[in-house]
C-alpha cells in the first residue's frame, strides 16, 4: 500500500497541525505508512508549540492526488474545508470531533468521531488503547492542541475526558498546564502586525447552511478593542469577500481569551439571521456575545438552526 498523506483543514489551527503529526505517527506505529502534511503554514500559536517541543512543521501541500491515491483526514471532514482535489483521492481514515456534513465515500473506511473538545484527545485515547508509547514531543503537541481547542478548559466544548487527558499529557511532556498553556495562547494573540486580510484568514471556515454559504472566521485576543478599531475596514473587506468568493454571509468572531467573551461582526444578506441566532441587535455590524468562545458549539449550530427556520 502506498504512503497515506495525513492532514487537517485549511487555515490550520494547532489541533489540525498537531493531529496530522500525532495521527501519522499512530498509523506508522500500527504498520500503515503515513506522512503528516499541512494545507497551509502553521499560525503563531502553533509555531510556538512546535518550537517548544522541538518538532518540525509538516510540509505544505496544495494538492494530494499528484502524490498519493489515499489520504487520512484529521480535525475535519467537510469537503470545502479540505484539500482542493479531495474528490480525486480515497479517504481511508477520518478522526474528528466536528459535525459530519458534505461527506461520503465510495468504499468503507475507518471513521472515528467523538463529541470531545479536541481531536487530539481522541488520538490520545487511540494511543492508549493500542498501548503505544507517547514521546515527550508527541505528548506536548497533544497537550497543546487540547489547550488551544478548549481555550485552557474555558470553552463549553471541553469535557472531563479532555481535562484528564491534558493532565496526563502535561506530566509526560514535563510542563505546567496553566503556565505553558497561557504562554502558548498569548503567542497566538499578537494581532498588531497582522493585516486585515490576514486577520480574516487566520482561522476561517466555510459552512453550507440551508442553501447559503457562510464564512465564519475567528481570532483570539487579549484586547477586543484593538480589533474593533479596525471594524470599518474589516467590514468593507468582508463585504468584498462575499462578492468575490460567493459567500452569503461573512462573520468574524473576536474572542477575548482572558474574559471568555466575544464580539461578532456580520456582513451580508444573512445579517437578520445573525440577530435571530444570538438574540442581539447589531450596531454598526457588531454585537457583544457574553460567554461565547466556541465557533463549533456556540456559533455554527445557532446559525444553522436560524437558517433552517
Amino acid at each position: 500500500m502506498e504512503k497515506l498523506l495525513v492532514f487537517g483543514h485549511l487555515n490550520p489551527d494547532t489541533d489540525a497541525i498537531a493531529s496530522a503529526i500525532t495521527f501519522a505517527h499512530y498509523l506508522n506505529e500500527i504498520g500503515v505508512e503515513a506522512e503528516a502534511v499541512a494545507l497551509e503554514a502553521p499560525n503563531e500559536e502553533t509555531a510556538y508549540a512546535l518550537n517548544h517541543f522541538h518538532t518540525e512543521a509538516p510540509r505544505v501541500i496544495h494538492t494530494a492526488s499528484n502524490e498519493t491515491k489515499a489520504v487520512a483526514l484529521v480535525d475535519h471532514n467537510e469537503a470545502q474545508q479540505s484539500v482542493s482535489d479531495i474528490k480525486d483521492v480515497e479517504v481511508k481514515y477520518v478522526v474528528d470531533h466536528h459535525r459530519i456534513s458534505n461527506f461520503e465515500t465510495t468504499n468503507p473506511l475507518f471513521y472515528r468521531a467523538e463529541p470531545l473538545g479536541c481531536t487530539n484527545t481522541i488520538i490520545y485515547k487511540m494511543f492508549r488503547e493500542k498501548g503505544l508509547e507517547i514521546s515527550v514531543s508527541l505528548a506536548g503537541l497533544m497537550l497543546s492542541a487540547i489547550v488551544s481547542d478548549t481555550l485552557l478548559f474555558k470553552s463549553p466544548t471541553c469535557t472531563n475526558e479532555d481535562q484528564e487527558a491534558a493532565k496526563e499529557l502535561a506530566t509526560l511532556a514535563g510542563v505546567d498546564i496553566e503556565e505553558y498553556g497561557l504562554e502558548m495562547l498569548k503567542a497566538g494573540t499578537n494581532l498588531t502586525s497582522k493585516s486585515n486580510e490576514e486577520l480574516l484568514d487566520l482561522d476561517a471556515k466555510s459552512f453550507p447552511m440551508s442553501d447559503k454559504s457562510v464564512r465564519i472566521a475567528q481570532v483570539n485576543t487579549v484586547d477586543i478593542d484593538e480589533v474593533i478599531e479596525r471594524k470599518e475596514d474589516l467590514c468593507t473587506l468582508m463585504n468584498t469577500r462575499n462578492t468575490t468568493e460567493g459567500y452569503d454571509l461573512f462573520v468574524l468572531v473576536i474572542t477575548d481569551i482572558i474574559e471568555s467573551n466575544s464580539t461578532i461582526l456580520a456582513v451580508g444578506d444573512g445579517v437578520d439571521v445573525v440577530k435571530n441566532a444570538f438574540h442581539v441587535d447589531l450596531e454598526g455590524h457588531a454585537a457583544f456575545l457574553p460567554g461565547v468562545v466556541s465557533r463549533k458549539k456556540q456559533v455554527v449550530p445557532q446559525l444553522t438552526k436560524a437558517y433552517s427556520k
